[in-house]
């Protein structure tokens, strides 16, 4: 069956009207694991613009997307927890065509039922940053995953008002920790203290002197969600020893790592695209990640991080969309409603 998308074949600036096309791509009927969707909104995420601009030049376009709240058309033989007609919510998998597209093929183990009482730009926002932040928080730190579970437990999350952050800090209040974040502006402040951030610190002044003017010596934990270069330096004087860093953005330069020994720290990356890519087994728990969350949106615990809607899904939309994330300041999600190529 034929699908309206937006596909690329090769890294242009966004500001090319050719880095972004509207095109009709082909879609198969699902077989094995895999479910066919109507996509009906879809958000933008930094990687997708990473994508974009290392994508090498191709024949066939592209399709990137990995965020998605979608009705269920049909199903391979071999699935079993998704049915047609659910409205599902997913971030997929990088190596398969995404869902800048009408209809796209995804694993249904990487897929649960969207929450029931948010709107699908709402829940559009969610999957990729919901990933992350309960991966970093509940796997990749020695955190318990239930309401009030580690009182007395503090996080630092670095970029507390972008999409990881802004989910970070709900999941890790939910959870029962203290809650430390950086901003640089007013609003970015305002906006964490109402997801519930204990403390907050100017990213632009000195980060150790703000902490102990807060009453605080070190935190037991550190999440990265900006500049790993600038930022790893600086908070390893801040966690206490045999605490952890996680980081999610790639650094640009060799990390100095010997910093971390004399505490005993531990460092560990986050990607949330890991399980999908190596096909690991590992990968359905995403799907259950995703449904655990929708109890907690449905029972009012997070509230959505979708800060900005686009009506459309076409090529200038998006364009716009990727312009406004690579500037690295946006607050919480932008997110792009159905139709397509309208």
């Amino acid at each position: 069956m034929q699908a309206k998308a937006i596909g690329l074949t090769q890294g242009l600036p966004v500001s090319d009207p050719q880095s972004l096309q509207d095109v009709t791509i082909e879609i198969d009927q699902p077989r094995g694991r895999d479910i066919l969707v109507e996509v009906l909104a879809t958000s933008v995420n930094p990687i997708d613009t990473k994508q974009r601009q290392v994508q090498p030049q191709v024949e066939h376009p592209r399709i990137l997307g990995f965020d998605a709240v979608a009705k269920v058309l049909a199903v391979g033989e071999a699935v079993t927890t998704i049915m047609t007609d659910d409205l599902v919510y997913y971030a997929g998998a990088v190596d398969r065509p995404g869902s800048d597209a009408q209809y796209q093929l995804v694993d249904e183990r990487l897929v649960a039922c969207a929450p029931k009482k948010w709107t699908a730009a709402q829940s559009a926002g969610l999957p990729l940053t919901t990933l992350t932040a309960w991966e970093a928080l509940f796997e990749k730190l020695p955190f318990i995953a239930a309401a009030n579970a580690n009182l007395g437990h503090s996080v630092l999350i670095i970029n507390g008002a972008g999409g990881v952050g802004s989910m970070a800090i709900q999941l890790a209040k939910w959870a029962g920790l203290q809650v430390i974040t950086t901003t640089g502006k007013p609003a970015t402040t305002e906006w964490v203290k109402q997801l519930g951030a204990d403390v907050v610190l100017d990213y632009h002044q000195d980060l150790a002197a703000q902490l102990t003017a807060a009453g605080l010596t070190t935190v037991d934990h550190v999440i990265l969600l900006h500049s790993t270069d600038r930022y790893l330096p600086l908070v390893t004087p801040l966690v206490r020893p045999l605490g952890t860093i996680v980081a999610v953005v790639t650094n640009q330069q060799p990390l100095p790592m010997a910093l971390l020994k004399p505490k005993s720290l531990n460092f560990a990356w986050e990607f949330m695209f890991t399980k999908a890519n190596y096909r690991l087994p590992s990968m359905a728990t995403q799907g259950i990640i995703l449904a655990r969350v929708a109890q907690l949106a449905d029972a009012g615990v997070i509230v959505p991080t979708t800060k900005r809607i686009l009506a459309g899904i076409n090529a200038a939309n998006l364009r716009s969309a990727h312009e406004i994330v690579e500037t690295g300041q946006m607050l919480g999600k932008v997110v792009l409603t159905a139709p397509f190529n309208a």
